[in-house]
C-alpha cells in the first residue's frame, strides 16, 4: 500500500518560536469569553471555576447551594447547614449584579417607521373607516379591515404620545378648514 504524500517527511524543530507563549495563547483562545462584565473583571485565571465563583459569593453547583430538604429532616439540622458558609472575598460582584438586576427594564416594543407612516396616512384620509382603508390604493399588502384595525391599535399602544399628537394635529387641520 502506498504511504501518504507527506508521511516520510522529516520533522524539524522550530527554534525561533517561544513554545510557552504559544501554549498560553492557545489556552486563552480556547477559553470561553465571559460576557458578564462584573464576573470578567473579578475573574482569576489561575483559579478554578468553583474557586472563582465561591470567592464572589456565587454557587458553582446549585444542588449543593440549596439542597432539597427531606421531610424527615429535623429543624436543628437545617439551622446548622445554613450556618456553614464560605468566606466571600469579592462581595462587590454580587452587589453589582443585584444592582443591575434591580434596574427597570427598557420597553423595546416598537413598530417600524414605514408602518407608522402607513397608519397615519390611512387615518388622515379615512379616519376610522377600515373598509375604505382596505380599498385604498396605498394598501399594497392588501390588508383586510381587521388587519388594518390591528395595525392602528398597535400604533396607538406602542406610541401613545405620538398618536395623541397626530390626532390633535388632525383636529387642528379640520378646524382650520371649517
Amino acid at each position: 500500500m502506498p504511504k501518504a504524500k507527506g508521511a516520510n517527511k522529516r520533522k524539524k524543530f522550530n527554534y525561533s518560536t517561544n513554545r510557552r507563549k504559544l501554549k498560553t495563547k492557545a489556552v486563552k483562545a480556547a477559553a470561553p469569553r465571559i460576557e458578564c462584565a462584573q464576573l470578567r473583571n473579578a475573574w482569576n485565571e489561575k483559579k478554578s471555576v468553583a474557586q472563582n465563583l465561591a470567592e464572589m459569593g456565587l454557587a458553582f453547583d446549585p444542588n449543593k447551594a440549596l439542597p432539597v430538604l427531606r421531610k424527615k429532616a429535623a429543624a436543628m439540622e437545617i439551622e446548622t447547614s445554613e450556618a456553614s458558609g464560605t468566606l466571600v472575598k469579592k462581595p462587590y460582584v454580587v452587589d453589582s449584579l443585584v444592582a443591575e438586576a434591580s434596574l427597570p427594564e427598557k420597553k423595546t416594543h416598537s413598530i417600524s417607521r414605514d408602518m407608522i407612516e402607513y397608519v397615519q396616512y390611512m387615518i388622515k384620509h379615512h379616519r376610522d373607516n377600515y373598509k375604505e382603508m382596505a380599498k385604498d390604493e396605498k394598501n399594497y399588502y392588501q390588508d383586510t379591515p381587521k388587519q388594518i384595525r390591528r395595525k392602528v391599535e398597535l400604533y396607538r399602544r406602542y406610541h401613545p404620545q405620538e398618536y395623541e399628537a397626530f390626532m390633535q394635529s388632525l383636529k387642528q387641520q379640520k378646524m382650520e378648514l371649517s
